[in-house]
């Protein structure tokens, strides 16, 4: 095994399953539930009918799922083995069913993304690793399922590992393992079998519970997005005034420097609270409140980031854009825009090109982006924001897009760096 898997590292992996229809998504994760023996009496029985247990029925819980066999909406399933905690997204595989994937995927570890033996690399699992790409998900397990049905082929393995390879090497890539498994008979996934006696790697929940976890660690400073304004107005509290949220990225300290965003006003940090206690620091996901030594006009919306380097301003930004609506995206169409905790009006001001998955190539010629589809994008804004590309920091660098009459969300972005709008290429893969 490859010296970088960390044995003794525990914690909760997030990870999302996704993949065509009938991959056995649901199948694997009930396999997995099953054998590691995660399932309660009840639910067991609810599954079983004959003798016989549906191990797809465990997570496919509505009952239009169950009645059409297929993944309609993302079930969420947790278990855990001495080693380490679950926490189990299983995404839809039909194509009208992607958007739901992106929701999924956005606060994922891992992507485990299935593919049948006999079918290899399709649309579908082009589809989803081009989103796991723009989520920046670190990991990725691609598990090459129903080995059983190609009477467990060593080179139909190895042939479907290349043509993935050769599909993501222009796409920016976290860590990738392959592993052939069966989840209809439990081959490789808790359990070793000699029928893939020739795979020397570990069998899929082992490699689960040794992967690094490796959440979203931003390479820029402190950043909190201003959600409140607290002023209790109480003869205790008379002058206090705290501005609370989460922190986006980095950390604050007593003394330091900050700079409010988007007036680019500077103050020095007062006091820090976490739980209604007082603190010396705060840092990363953490809610706080923060006070400061100057009278600033700070409102919902605003960001608190270190003075030394502060997110970008602007009126304008280019994004890639996930539409996830029957209604088109087009030109000159305003919409609502919320990024962080602040939203603002914005306008559609070029569709630069919409991606054709089966080719990865970019469409300039497009004029619209329908349901599913994934385009280029540039808006206008009615007033600047604070942000930071999504390569930087997710956090402030992702948002959605909303119907300003109905308030529906239309559409999902993530923020291409102003210098810098084509992703860095990173393809690393680990294979035994």
């Amino acid at each position: 095994m490859e010296n970088w898997l960390n044995k003794n590292e525990k914690g909760v992996l997030r990870f999302l399953t996704a993949g065509s229809v009938d991959d056995g998504k649901s199948t694997l994760i009930g396999r997995l539930l099953y054998d590691s023996k995660s399932i309660f009496e009840d639910q067991l029985e609810a599954v079983t009918d004959n003798g016989e247990i549906n191990l797809a029925n465990l997570t496919d819980g509505l009952r239009a799922e169950r009645e059409q066999g297929i993944t309609i909406d993302v079930a969420y399933r947790y278990f855990a083995t001495p080693n380490r905690k679950f926490i189990i997204a299983d995404a839809p595989g039909h194509v009208e069913y992607t958007r739901n994937m992106v929701t999924a995927a956005s606060s994922s570890n891992l992507a485990l993304i299935l593919i049948d033996a006999r079918k290899g690399v399709i649309e579908q699992t082009k589809r989803h690793t081009y989103l796991a790409s723009l989520l920046r998900i670190p990991n990725l397990v691609v598990c090459v399922n129903k080995m059983d049905l190609v009477d467990f082929k060593e080179e139909i393995f190895e042939q479907i590992k290349q043509d993935y390879l050769d599909f993501s090497e222009s796409l920016w890539m976290g860590n990738i393992w392959f592993v052939p498994i069966s989840a209809l008979n439990g081959d490789n996934v808790v359990n070793k079998t000699e029928n893939l006696s020739w795979f020397k790697g570990p069998h899929l929940l082992q490699y689960l519970e040794q992967v690094p976890i490796i959440e979203n660690i931003s390479s820029v400073g402190a950043r909190l997005p201003v959600q409140y304004v607290i002023r209790p107005r109480d003869d205790k509290h008379h002058d206090f005034r705290g501005y609370a949220g989460r922190m986006a990225s980095g950390e604050l300290s007593l003394g330091q420097e900050v700079v409010i965003l988007p007036s680019n006003k500077k103050s020095k940090i007062k006091e820090l609270f976490c739980a209604s206690e007082k603190t010396d620091k705060v840092s990363y996901s953490m809610a706080v409140t923060v006070c400061i030594e100057d009278q600033i006009d700070i409102s919902r919306g605003d960001v608190i980031c270190s003075a030394s380097s502060p997110a970008t301003v602007l009126s304008e930004l280019t994004a890639d854009v996930f539409w996830m609506q029957d209604q088109p995206c087009w030109k000159n169409q305003k919409y609502l825009i919320k990024l962080g905790t602040k939203t603002v009006k914005g306008m559609v001001t070029s569709i630069h090109s919409v991606l054709d998955i089966s080719t990865l190539e970019q469409v300039s010629s497009a004029v619209e982006l329908k349901l599913n589809d994934i385009g280029k994008i540039s808006f206008k804004l009615a007033s600047p924001v604070a942000f930071d590309s999504f390569s930087k920091n997710q956090n402030l660098g992702s948002f959605i897009i909303i119907d300003e009459i109905n308030n529906n969300t239309l559409g999902a972005g993530i923020i291409l760096d102003p210098n810098e709008l084509e992703p860095q290429k990173i393809v690393r893969s680990y294979s035994i």
